[in-house]
């Protein structure tokens, strides 16, 4: 996978401008492309281990193969990118972590040109019902992140969090594919997985991860579609762990302006599904690396960093990339993003023009 966007012998003589990029998924290592093909000395932070964000820490080998991605990331380190991995970027009274290193936002803001904000989706929506919290009931980006890290060898295999006989996935996204998939692929002797389901508050016509891949899990894995279902409560077993799901039948109601029906619960159609583990993939949400208001940065309703056209935020030398910016989306409009945006920072750099 190409993020620089020149030969490596053609980067031109230094601006003597610097840019900081937090965030070292596609938005931010597309941005870095861009930035150093300018002549920028381009600084890229982020907590993980190695750059690539979700392309290596969250979707699936199958799908973005690691080694594209690290051979692209090599490329950008022999042009003179600069990487600051497992370092966190903290934002005004937000506390450093009390392990490994930190830099406050403030501080790039400062030192730097330009900062772009380029941290993508790593929150998860809640289900907000009864027992959400119990042992065995787990965000799916966050197990799958788990099993990652297991996987590129960071940590033992022993320490993904453990599933069980019969797993429930709730969600009809792209998360929701993997969460189904990657268990049965890769754990489904070391769990002694049999049987999972797949709720979904829709049907596999409106879910987005298309009907063809909706068939797919069921024809290829044998999983049980509960469609037209809600999770409202999950209850315990005697040992304290998840061991059952309520799920509440819905019906779809049409609402004028809005290209999918809406989900509406069906009175006493509640029942109950024996579980040993539940996978929510209920929708990623933004995750700047700061509070609302901190610095002037301002956010949208939905919790996207608030923009203009041309990636500018609130903030002057501030601009914003990415699923952080523009929502959850495929890892190739964060990528377009990204080099957008870097474009904008150039014009930036080189006129010093902020309106």
């Amino acid at each position: 996978m190409k993020f620089l966007k020149c030969s490596e012998g053609a980067i031109p003589p230094s601006t003597g401008k610097r840019v900081a990029i937090v965030g070292a998924g596609p938005a931010g290592l597309g941005a870095a492309g861009v930035l150093r093909c300018k002549g920028h000395e381009v600084h890229v932070y982020d907590s993980l281990q190695e750059p690539g964000g979700m392309l290596i820490f969250a979707i699936p080998e199958y799908h973005v193969p690691k080694a594209g991605v690290r051979s692209g990331v090599q490329e950008l380190v022999r042009a003179g990118v600069n990487f600051h991995m497992r370092t966190r970027v903290v934002g005004c009274s937000e506390p450093a972590p009390r392990e490994g290193a930190s830099v406050r936002l403030e501080d790039l803001v400062r030192d730097f040109d330009a900062v772009l904000v380029a941290t993508g989706t790593w929150r998860s929506r809640r289900l907000e019902v009864p027992g959400e919290d119990l042992p065995g009931v787990y965000v799916a980006l966050d197990w799958l992140f788990e099993f990652y890290q297991a996987q590129l060898g960071y940590r033992s295999m022993d320490e993904v969090p453990p599933l069980g006989r019969r797993v429930m996935v709730v969600g009809g996204g792209l998360t929701a594919v993997d969460a189904v998939e990657v268990p049965l692929r890769y754990l489904r002797d070391r769990f002694g997985i049999q049987k999972v389901y797949l709720s979904y508050r829709r049907t596999r016509n409106e879910a987005p991860m298309s009907v063809r891949e909706f068939n797919r899990l069921i024809q290829q894995y044998g999983v049980e579609p509960l469609e037209l279902t809600v999770p409202v409560r999950f209850s315990a077993g005697p040992e304290g762990r998840v061991a059952s799901a309520t799920l509440q039948r819905m019906r779809l109601e049409s609402v004028p302006g809005d290209k999918r029906p809406h989900p509406v619960p069906v009175p006493g159609s509640e029942f109950g599904v024996e579980v040993d583990a539940v996978l929510v993939a209920a929708g990623e949400l933004p995750s700047p690396p700061f509070q609302p208001g901190c610095l002037g940065i301002e956010l949208n309703r939905d919790g996207t960093v608030k923009t203009d056209q041309k990636f500018r935020t609130t903030t002057r030398k501030v601009f914003a990339a990415g699923d952080v910016r523009h929502g959850a989306s495929l890892y190739g409009l964060a990528l377009k993003s990204g080099n957008d945006a870097a474009a904008s920072i150039d014009e930036f750099l080189r006129t010093g023009s902020w309106s």
